[in-house]
């Protein structure tokens, strides 16, 4: 039976300001417990909360980032609930008039000529404090309260049910991850709780209403969001199938069995009794501000990739996947400086190719690349010059990696590794060549194609990789009556 896969994220970016979203304590990590936790964090009597402008000026900065409406006039609300951890029994929060309304987003699914762009629309982002923290561990069996993190100013950021598969959850959240530390509002460091998503997810069958959601929550990694909405869904769907009912719940996802276990029934926002704050007065955002923040943004990602495409003629994934951080973009255009617009294309070949893959493999970001972009546009100039072939460039990669050079004309001068351009050199080459393999010559001639690459193949052996491939294909084709 046909099942179709309902998904949508609710993510918590913490703001990167200096201090609490109602008072003036510290955020900065990694504090012993309770050391920024003041008489506002801890809710003492008598005392009232003061809004920071910084977090307010972060929301107004994502909502011009997606396209979304900034309310002029936004409410806060308390959100009731009893928790060990929420010292006041409420937490401030937004709920029937968010600062930003509606926007959304693009994401990239597949790869290549394949690739296809989806919008996933938000619904609200809105500003709220988050909440202590129950430790757990290392307590002889108690539990301890750390309320560090109570009042650290959070933009949870949720999205409409548009996502059909945890491919799509994925991409989604990559996709903001790289918006927020993009525009600057949010470090995005999911091992230290900045950047947390929620998935709801439900199933239905094609053309029935949505089904029960079920929520699995804080969800610090992306390869754990896919493992636990592949799991969701698939004991969703066994559910349905014996005979048994979805119940509306909250979940939690165990990464060392791979499952999503109950936690507690799912709330419905009028569980929380949600009533205005009377301690805080409506936010009001004029449109000067907004314009003064506007004035503020760097290009955004989807302005920068439609550049890429009109002004360097990059395919749209390219120009995706180039503004993907903005630090590969930036690490791009820096090479495009040295090496010239018109070698954006290898420029983007290898970014994309090289240099990521080694990345990747080695798990450093990209501002941490061991080849600065200006030694990896010198080996793109060499190869256009035809100093040194593709081949030789990965050799000359490997050596500026291990730092075995200063750039890559040292290299290649030290190496003693500039192409063979010479036309009489590889004409006597490729004589040499065809006489030392008859057999390949003659299978050739008698229609095997790959006999043809096993003589270009010894005569680029023959040269150490020196030799110019397009020079040795075409003199061989001539030699060779092809």
């Amino acid at each position: 039976m046909n099942w179709e896969v309902v998904i949508g994220l609710e993510t918590h970016a913490q703001l990167r300001t200096k201090s609490k979203i109602f008072s003036g304590s510290s955020i900065v990590f990694g504090a012993e417990p309770n050391a920024q936790a003041s008489a506002v964090d801890i809710a003492l009597p008598g005392v009232l909360p003061v809004l920071n402008r910084e977090a307010v000026v972060c929301a107004i900065k994502l909502g011009l980032a997606v396209g979304a409406q900034i309310a002029p006039r936004s409410v806060f609300a308390r959100k009731n609930y009893f928790y060990p951890d929420l010292p006041k029994g409420y937490q401030i929060s937004q709920f029937e008039i968010p600062v930003v309304s509606g926007g959304g987003l693009s994401i990239i699914l597949g790869s290549g000529d394949t690739a296809i762009e989806k919008f996933v629309h938000l619904t609200r982002a809105h500003l709220e404090e988050d909440a202590g923290k129950s430790l757990h561990e290392d307590f002889h069996g108690r539990t301890g309260i750390d309320l560090n993190r109570a009042g650290t100013p959070l933009l949870e950021i949720v999205t409409e049910p548009d996502m059909r598969s945890s491919a799509e959850a994925v991409a989604y959240a990559r996709a903001l991850h790289a918006m927020v530390r993009w525009i600057g509002i949010c470090d995005g460091n999911m091992q230290e709780g900045s950047f947390r998503c929620d998935a709801n997810v439900s199933v239905r069958r094609p053309g029935e209403a949505l089904g029960t959601r079920r929520e699995i929550k804080n969800l610090n990694s992306f390869r754990f969001m896919q493992q636990a909405i592949d799991f969701e869904v698939q004991w969703q769907i066994n559910e349905i199938e014996e005979g048994r009912a979805i119940r509306q719940a909250t979940v939690l996802f165990d990464p060392d069995s791979g499952e999503t276990r109950s936690m507690r029934s799912k709330e419905d926002a009028h569980d929380y009794r949600y009533f205005p704050d009377p301690d805080l007065l409506p936010l009001e955002i004029t449109a000067d501000w907004i314009a003064e923040v506007q004035s503020g943004l760097p290009e955004l990602p989807q302005a920068m990739k439609q550049r890429f495409t009109a002004e360097l003629g990059l395919s749209s994934y390219d120009a995706a996947t180039l503004t993907a951080s903005r630090e590969m973009a930036a690490y791009f255009e820096a090479v495009l400086v040295s090496a010239g617009r018109e070698n954006a294309k290898p420029a983007a070949n290898w970014v994309m190719g090289e240099l990521a893959a080694r990345l990747n493999k080695e798990g450093l970001e990209i501002s941490a690349a061991p080849v600065p972009a200006v030694q990896l546009a010198g080996i793109i100039r060499r190869i256009a010059d035809q100093t040194i072939s593709n081949k030789i460039a990965r050799d000359v990669f490997d050596a500026l990696w291990n730092k075995e050079g200063a750039d890559a004309d040292a290299v290649i001068e030290s190496r003693g590794w500039k192409q063979i351009t010479d036309s009489g050199a590889i004409d006597t080459l490729v004589d040499e060549v065809l006489a030392a393999n008859q057999k390949s010559v003659d299978e050739y001639r008698a229609g095997k194609e790959k006999a043809f690459n096993a003589l270009v193949g010894q005569a680029m052996k023959a040269t150490r990789g020196k030799a110019n491939p397009q020079q040795v294909t075409e003199l061989l084709k001539k030699k060779l009556g092809g």
